[in-house]
Formats: C-alpha cells, sequence, structure tokens
C-alpha cells in the first residue's frame, strides 16, 4: 500500500502554513543550517594563529565569535523547532478535520464494515503520526540534509580528493537507506493495521462491558485481547529489527569512512599541502556529517509510518458516496406533516449482499402513523432506514412528500425528517450543545433569525434559550432541569454519564421537537424502560406526534395502541397491512394473534 500521488497532493495543501509561514520557517532552517558550518572555519583559524604565533587579543576574539555562533546556532535551532511544531500540527489538525468531515459523509454501509476504533485510528492515529513526522522532517531531515550539503562542498574545496571520498561514502550510506525502506515500509504498515485492530477490539469490549460482566465472559474477552495484543507485539517487534538492524550497519560504515577520511587528512598534512588547522577542520566537518546521518537513520522508522498512514488517509479519502445528491433537488413541502409511501421497495446490504426487502409496498398518508410489527431481523429498522435515507433501495421506490427521496436537498432532508432511537448519543457538552447538535443556525430559528453573539445578538440568544426550556418542559423534563446547577450551560458526561436512559430518551424528544420535523421516525424508542419512565416517555410521544406523520416500531405491541396503521413483516416482506382497529378486531389476523399471544388488549 502506498500513498498516490493525489493524496500526496491533498496533504501538502493541507500542510501548506502559506507564504508567511513558509517563510519564517525557510529563514529559520537556513540560519540553523549556516551557522554551524562556521564553527569549523573559526576552529581552524584558532589553531594555525596558535602554532603561527598569533597575539593572545587576536585569538580571545576568535574563541569570542565561536562562542557567538554556538549560542546563535542553539537559538536558530529552538525557533526551527518552536514554528515546526506549530505549523505542523495547524496543519494536520486541519487535515483531520477534513477526514472527520469526510469520514462522517460517507454511506452507512462503509461505516457498518468498521468499527468505531478502527475509524478513530485513521482519522487520529495516522494523522498524528503524519503530525510526528512533518516536525521531525523538517527539524532533522531538512536540517540534517543541508548541513551534509554544506559540509560536502566545503570539504570540496579544501581538499577535492577527501571531498570525493566522503562524498561517496555519503552516496553509499543513502543507497542503504533507500534500499532499506522497501524491506520497511511494509512492516510499518501493518503494525499501523494491528493498532487499529487492536483499538477496535478495545473500543468494541468497552461499549459492551456491562453484558460482558454479566455474562461472565471476561475471560474470553481477554483472551481475544491477548490475541490482538501479541498480533501487535510480533509486527512492531519486526519493524524494530530492521530499523536496529540498519542502525547498526550505519555505525560500523561510518566508522570505516572517518577512518579513510582521517588518514587521507594525516597523509596530505605529513606532505605539507594541509595545515593543521585544516586538518582539524577536516575532522570537525568529518564529525559533523555524522550526526546528520544518524538523524536520517533514526527519522526513518517515523517516515516509514508517515507513509503508512499518509496511504491509510489516502485508502479513507478515496471512498466515495454511493447515495449521490442530485444537482437540481426537488423541494419538500416546507410545513405541514408529510406522507409516506414505499413503492415496490428492494433492499440487500452491500457487505453481503443478502436480500433483506423484497417488494414492500407501503402507503401512509400525512398526519397518520404507522406502527410496524415483527420479530427481530425481519426488516422493520430496514424500512425505517429506508425512510431516513440512510441507504437508497435496490429496488422500487421511496418517495416522502410525493417526492423520491433520492432526489429530495439532504439539508431539507434534515430538518424535515427526523429520528428517536433507543441508542440515544449524548456528548460531553452542554444541555444547549445536546439540545441543538452544535448548530447554532437552530438557534437562530428558534429565535426568529439573527445573528448571535455580540451584545446586538443578547435579545436573540434569550429568546434561543427560552424556546430550549420550553421544550424541555414540553417533553417532560422541566423538573430535571430545574436541578442543573448552570441550566443550559451545565456540561453532561461522557456519553450522558448522570443521566438516565429515560431522561436520555426524552432529550432525544426535545431534538426532534426543536427541528419541527414533518415525519418522524420512532425506532425501538419505548424498549427496556420501567413503567414509569414509559409513561413519561409515551406521553411525550403523544405531544410529538400530534399533526405528524410517525412511523413507529416496538417490540411492546401495548406501546401501538395509538397508531392508525399496522403493517406486519415477515423475513423483508410485508405480510399484513391495514388499519390498526380493523386488523385488531379481525380474530384472523395476524397482529390480532400477536395482541392475544402478547396479553395486549384489542
Amino acid at each position: 500500500m502506498s500513498a498516490s500521488r493525489d493524496t500526496r497532493r491533498l496533504v501538502l495543501r493541507q500542510l501548506w502554513p502559506g507564504r508567511a509561514g513558509a517563510a519564517a520557517l525557510a529563514g529559520a532552517i537556513l540560519a540553523a543550517t549556516g551557522l554551524p558550518l562556521l564553527a569549523p572555519q573559526l576552529t581552524r583559524r584558532f589553531v594555525d594563529g596558535a602554532i603561527g604565533g598569533d597575539d593572545t587579543a587576536a585569538l580571545t576574539l576568535i574563541a569570542l565569535g565561536y562562542l557567538g555562533l554556538a549560542v546563535s546556532g542553539q537559538f536558530a535551532r529552538m525557533l526551527t523547532a518552536w514554528l515546526a511544531s506549530r505549523l505542523a500540527w495547524d496543519g494536520t489538525n486541519r487535515l483531520r478535520e477534513s477526514l472527520a468531515e469526510h469520514a462522517l459523509s460517507l454511506d452507512m454501509d462503509y461505516h457498518g464494515q468498521r468499527t468505531p476504533g478502527e475509524m478513530i485510528e485513521r482519522v487520529d492515529g495516522d494523522v498524528v503520526a503524519l503530525a510526528e513526522f512533518v516536525v521531525a522532517f523538517l527539524l532533522d531531515i531538512v536540517v540534517s540534509l543541508l548541513l551534509l550539503l554544506g559540509v560536502l562542498v566545503v570539504v570540496l574545496t579544501v581538499d577535492v580528493r577527501i571531498g570525493g571520498v566522503l562524498a561517496a561514502y555519503c552516496g553509499l550510506i543513502w543507497f542503504g537507506m533507500v534500499r532499506a525502506q522497501r524491506l520497511a515500509v511494509p512492516a510499518a504498515t501493518r503494525v499501523r493495521e494491528r493498532y487499529a485492530a487492536l483499538f477496535g477490539n478495545l473500543e468494541e469490549r468497552l461499549a459492551g462491558a456491562e453484558d460482558i460482566r454479566a455474562n461472565g465472559a471476561g475471560h474470553h474477552v481477554v483472551n481475544r485481547f491477548h490475541q490482538a495484543s501479541a498480533g501487535l507485539y510480533r509486527s512492531d517487534l519486526r519493524a524494530e529489527r530492521i530499523g536496529g538492524g540498519l542502525f547498526a550497519i550505519t555505525t560500523v560504515a561510518f566508522a570505516a569512512g572517518t577512518a579513510i577520511v582521517l588518514g587521507l587528512a594525516a597523509w596530505t598534512q605529513q606532505a605539507g599541502t594541509l595545515t593543521i588547522g585544516t586538518a582539524v577542520l577536516l575532522f570537525q566537518y568529518t564529525q559533523m556529517v555524522r550526526a546528520p546521518i544518524e538523524r536520517l537513520i533514526d527519522q526513518l522508522k517515523q517516515y516509514q509510518r508517515a507513509l503508512a498512514g499518509m496511504a491509510r488517509i489516502g485508502d479513507l479519502l478515496s471512498q466515495r458516496r454511493t447515495m449521490t445528491e442530485p444537482a437540481r433537488p426537488l423541494p419538500l413541502p416546507p410545513s405541514g406533516p408529510l406522507g409516506l409511501e414505499l413503492a415496490g421497495v428492494g433492499f440487500a446490504y452491500p457487505d453481503d449482499g443478502e436480500r433483506v426487502l423484497a417488494g414492500v409496498d407501503l402507503r401512509l398518508p400525512p398526519g397518520q402513523t404507522l406502527g410496524l410489527v415483527g420479530r427481530t431481523g425481519s426488516g422493520k429498522t430496514t424500512i425505517a432506514r429506508m425512510a431516513l435515507r440512510l441507504y437508497d433501495p435496490t429496488e422500487g421506490t421511496v418517495r416522502v412528500g410525493g417526492v423520491d427521496l433520492r432526489d429530495t436537498d439532504p439539508a431539507q432532508r434534515r430538518h424535515r425528517i427526523c429520528a428517536v432511537t433507543q441508542d440515544v448519543q449524548l456528548f460531553a457538552a452542554t444541555v444547549r450543545d445536546n439540545l441543538t447538535l452544535f448548530r447554532p443556525e437552530l438557534a437562530d430559528a428558534l429565535s426568529g433569525g439573527g445573528a448571535t453573539g455580540g451584545a446586538g445578538a443578547q435579545p436573540t440568544d434569550l429568546a434561543a434559550d427560552d424556546r430550549l426550556r420550553a421544550v424541555l418542559v414540553e417533553v417532560g423534563l422541566g423538573g430535571w432541569f430545574a436541578t442543573l446547577p448552570e441550566g443550559l450551560d451545565t456540561t453532561l458526561g461522557q456519553h450522558g454519564a448522570g443521566i438516565s436512559a429515560g431522561e436520555g430518551q426524552l432529550l432525544a424528544f426535545a431534538r426532534a421537537f426543536l427541528t419541527d420535523p414533518g415525519l418522524v421516525v420512532l425506532d425501538e424508542a419505548s424498549s427496556r424502560l420501567d413503567p414509569a419512565t414509559e409513561q413519561r416517555i409515551e406521553a411525550a410521544i403523544d405531544r410529538l406526534l400530534a399533526d405528524r406523520t410517525a412511523v413507529l416500531i416496538a417490540h411492546r405491541l401495548s406501546s401501538l395502541s395509538k397508531v392508525d396503521q399496522i403493517a406486519v413483516v415477515e423475513d423483508g416482506r410485508v405480510v399484513e397491512y391495514g388499519l390498526r382497529a380493523e386488523l385488531a378486531a379481525d380474530p384472523g389476523s395476524r397482529f390480532a394473534y400477536l395482541l392475544d399471544a402478547a396479553g395486549v388488549a384489542r
């Protein structure tokens, strides 16, 4: 796996700091490279001057100049490190945002084939590896290469023979590094893949910690985690062996090269064509060659990880939505309840191709409520996903408000259609942000428009907050809200820590109220709740569904007592469909049989 040219171009575009930042960084790099090259020149003058009998004042001046160069060089390197770190992390943060935005735009079938841990590793782990490499590239690779080139140029001007030997040696080392990269990059790629698998494994186990402990499956989970860790250990060990072997070979080769250069310098000095100061200068430049090469070797592993991460970034960016949006979308009715129609709908999930819906025909007039009934895996949730356009049908058409969902505008679709599920996603953010889902434009709409922020916008903000409080009271969260120490600015815990399941459900209903949808989909919204909480939920549902079209899915048939229509789903087909009252009164209907079996009054 390798990063394509388009991927490199995109990454470089994100990392580009702008002209001012690039100019400042270039100046710091040139200073950090050029100042150390002057130090051996002062050393030569000092040695030759001391041997030649120069006065103490002149030698002291040279020594002070050497000290000034040393201090200036360290300052230039510190400035380079600061600029490189700041500009690199600014750029990689932009890249991280682009990756997250792209990942969120992909179809559900892509996310269904990957764990959250894998996605986190791609969006964050690979980007961090790339950021660390960019910093190392600017600090070590660029500076080291420029310093190496400067040393070779200076040594060639002093003595062509010694410079040629040193250049040949550096060329051999570079050739060896390029050859070693062909072995090292695949090893680093496997390490990144093992990390993604490990994080995915860990995330799944932590998410299911309650069920794992309740069923005594801890030993099995630890064993699976051990296997993932062992795989990472083997891959990382191989990558370390390759990097360590390369470093050892380079160290031996450098010792041989240094001995050759020093031998040539000694022979030339004895021949009388080289001063002792110049010999010391050559020795210092030879020692200066070692540090850049060793830094280049040290950064090879980081380079391998960056290339592997860039390839994985490229793989993510190469993914495209299969559900295309129309160039000229058709508008949904801007207000009022929306009708829902499924005409000959068939569907198979892309990952396995198994047909889960076949020939589904449903028609729900505006303002009515449809209850979907069926065993787990019968296709109820898939029908709900069709209504939300999380997937497109492989056959047939889904219409909302008389418009094919494939022809609608996604922004308007999100506003006019909403879903409330059992697994409510709450964020470590304020109550306000959890209600509006971080959408400031929603607050504008709540208060009748206008900009937010600033002294002039304060009445608008207050009006929006009043609407948020009213919605919380409307869904039955008024008592809970009154206990919050900072009101709407109270921060909720990670994943809604400190808030009950029922309160989380009601908060999800509040979100739905805020968008004022024309079609509401409730999937398993009232299961696993105690009777008292379920009564609060049912009251909130009644308020939410007033004058709205709705699709309800519930295993508790008692929660479907107020729906207008019922569809019984089996093996991806609607086997019974009609008015609830008529189906319940018909003793031969499947729905009546289910009611009797569950002990629910018809």
